[in-house]
């Protein structure tokens, strides 16, 4: 009778103790929802004002209201990085950034050919920690002395300074192919050739050849491929485009840029922004170049294959000397704000480097100095300026603007945090 009054009584206990748990589940459930219909009521937590009440999207029920939160994007490591390096930069350093420039002008003294990376050149990097260095066919005799050239100046920049240097070339195919002319590396023909036959994959194909050839002697920047669309017959640049069709253009320019990059080692520039296939006439060689098109024209044709480009993850894009005439302001694209930011930046999107084309070429160096030419760029939008044709009265003008406040070295900060951010992407930092 005993035994069976404490099976009773403890029958019971457990019966009190099942209702209890269930008591404070029950309160804990009614807390959490609580609790978690005031966080929907919270502005932080409420969900984006793109998610509107009577949108299509419907959100299962069992989704973690944590991802509706939203919040700013974390930098990537390469940001990270550059931002690091920036902010430990000298102002002349982070001016010097701004320019690529001959071997010649960098060591100057008179110079005609380099052809070494000796103790002279040692001094000039060490003094004048340029951004980049570009190459021409005279500078490369052989493939030891370029790989031994290229790997001098990379390892003088790394012992003082704490970004490497662009190593840039004109490698695009066919007519202009400095290191396949020099080096005698895959030769590959104009890319007209690619446009008639339509073979997206061969461009490809070609993209990646040039980029392992170049890379295995050091250069990291590849001034290719040339975006502008064929529209008249006195345009410069003839083979060196792809096509007459904006859409063809495209294609190919795509297959480039992928085709360039994808190994990881080289940058890709497309060029000549807002377009050369217009012209006529030679911004090498005239005192100007002006192109008579309308926004709407430029919107149509000349911006398709820029826009793939973009599209495609190239790290560059250069700005020619042209004047548009719907730009307004009557000025070489490579000193215009309305082309370089209106256009470039925010209408087209890119978030990469601008390049100037060449500074040393007749539609710049015939009307302006060299100083007022590399201020009026960055001014303008620009990142870095090619080829100044005095790096020192250039770097001088830049620096006193930022002196004198008619240039603010947040401004400077930006296109070096751009400039950075690419090269950490080539482990240059």
């Amino acid at each position: 009778m005993a035994n069976k009054k404490k099976k009773k009584k403890k029958k019971n206990q457990g019966q009190v103790a099942l209702l209890v748990t269930m008591i404070m589940v029950s309160a804990g459930l009614v807390t959490a929802m609580f609790a978690l219909n005031k966080q929907k009521k919270t502005p932080e937590t409420s969900p984006p004002e793109t998610l509107e009440e009577d949108s299509q999207t419907e959100i299962p029920e069992n989704q973690d209201e944590t991802v509706l939160e939203t919040s700013a994007p974390s930098d990537s490591e390469e940001v990270t990085r550059a931002k690091e390096v920036l902010s430990e930069m000298t102002l002349e350093e982070k001016i010097y950034q701004l320019f690529i420039v001959t071997p010649e002008v960098l060591v100057g003294n008179g110079i005609n050919c380099v052809v070494q990376s000796g103790p002279m050149t040692q001094k000039a990097i060490e003094e004048k920690p340029v951004g980049g260095i570009i190459y021409f066919s005279q500078n490369l005799e052989s493939p030891d002395q370029t790989r031994e050239m290229l790997s001098n100046i990379q390892q003088f920049i790394k012992t003082s300074h704490p970004a490497g240097l662009w190593l840039a070339v004109d490698e695009e195919g066919g007519t202009v192919a400095r290191v396949a002319d020099s080096l005698h590396t895959t030769s590959y023909p104009n890319m007209s050739i690619y446009g008639e036959k339509g073979d997206v994959s061969e461009v490809y194909v070609t993209g990646t050849g040039i980029a392992k050839d170049i890379s295995s002697f050091g250069f990291n920047l590849d001034f290719a491929p040339v975006a502008d669309v064929y529209l008249d017959e006195g345009n410069e640049l003839q083979e060196r485009i792809f096509s007459d069709d904006p859409a063809v253009v495209s294609e190919m320019v795509s297959a480039m840029v992928e085709g360039l990059q994808d190994s990881g080692e080289v940058s890709a520039t497309l060029k000549h922004f807002p377009g050369l296939g217009a012209e006529n006439g030679n911004t090498h060689e005239d005192e100007f170049t002006r192109i008579d098109r309308t926004y709407e024209e430029l919107e149509a044709a000349e911006f398709l294959p820029f826009r793939a480009g973009i599209a495609a993850g190239a790290d560059f894009v250069m700005v020619g000397h042209q004047i548009m005439s719907c730009a307004g302001d009557d000025l070489p694209s490579d000193l215009s704000s309305v082309v370089m930011t209106d256009w470039l930046r925010e209408k087209l999107q890119f978030h990469g480097v601008i390049v100037t084309d060449a500074h040393n070429m007749n539609t710049i160096a015939e009307t302006y100095t060299p100083g007022e030419a590399a201020l009026l760029a960055v001014q303008a939008g620009a990142d870095i300026v090619l080829m100044p044709e005095n790096l020192d009265e250039a770097f001088q003008s830049i620096y006193d603007a930022v002196e004198n406040q008619e240039l603010s070295e947040e401004r400077i900060d930006e296109s070096v945090l751009r400039i950075l951010t690419a090269k950490a992407k080539h482990h240059l930092l």
